[in-house]
């Protein structure tokens, strides 16, 4: 369970190879965090990541215990977070953190390619949450935060599979946090804009980009402020707050990438 200072016991991250769920992970180290979760597909990538952060603490070591989990077989997700509950006790943050780019030109022709992407950012994601959700009820307590992202405020067609699913996974994670008001439980939505991290290599950066530090040092300020949504970094909430209005025929030639 958090202490009065928001400092968790444990913390599972969903994607546990995610540049920016280990950042969260670290930033979210403290005296009293006695273990990480780091679930992912690749065990063996895990088991690499998992080194750094038994070591991060100062004096004490973290039990860092990296299991096997598949963000595209929603039907294992609930099995997956109700066995770390059995086996860790209760859950104080869980990190959804995991998720696919893809070649947004490629996709746009792709269906099946597009379909792949969307099971992994979308459907896998919404049971996670679900299933995320339920364990953080039955305790009464504790944290679900979920890395959206701008691109889903309003989706370009340069990249319109990634950022549609992150628009209805933003959508879909707002009224989840509705039903666990009054529970304990409550989710953290996290919206950054570009980041420069294993995902986006190669990619030009974008204005206003963030490094996956920034983005942890932003959500676990959010986290302990209590807050529902976080802008990585907090001006682009009124950039895109612009770019919602923007007229239709405006927003299509704007040179967005």
């Amino acid at each position: 369970m958090e202490n009065a200072f928001g400092q968790p016991q444990t913390v599972v991250v969903l994607g546990g190879t995610s540049d920016i769920g280990l950042a969260i992970a670290r930033e979210l180290l403290s005296p009293v965090t006695r273990t990480v979760v780091l679930a992912c597909r690749d065990v063996e990538a895990g088991e690499r990541a998992a080194v750094p952060l038994r070591g991060a603490r100062a004096g004490t070591e973290v039990e860092v215990d990296v299991v096997h989990f598949d963000a595209a077989d929603p039907a294992s997700h609930a099995e997956v977070l109700d066995g770390l509950a059995a086996r860790h006790g209760d859950l104080d943050v869980i990190v959804l953190a995991f998720g696919r780019l893809g070649d947004g030109e490629a996709l746009s022709s792709d269906p099946v390619g597009a379909a792949e992407l969307a099971q992994v950012n979308f459907t896998g994601a919404v049971a996670a949450s679900i299933a995320s959700a339920n364990v953080l009820r039955r305790q009464g307590h504790g944290a679900l935060v979920v890395l959206s992202s701008v691109a889903g405020e309003r989706v370009r067609r340069q990249n319109a599979v990634y950022g549609a699913t992150k628009a209805g996974l933003d959508g879909f994670v707002q009224a989840l946090g509705d039903s666990l008001v009054g529970t304990g439980a409550r989710v953290l939505i996290v919206r950054p804009g570009f980041v420069r991290s294993k995902m986006t290599q190669g990619l030009p950066a974008a204005p206003l980009s963030a490094t996956p530090e920034q983005v942890a040092t932003a959500t676990v300020r959010a986290l302990r402020a209590r807050r529902r949504v976080v802008w990585v970094p907090g001006p682009l909430r009124f950039v895109f707050m612009a770019f919602r209005h923007t007229p239709t025929p405006v927003w299509r030639r704007l040179p967005l990438g």
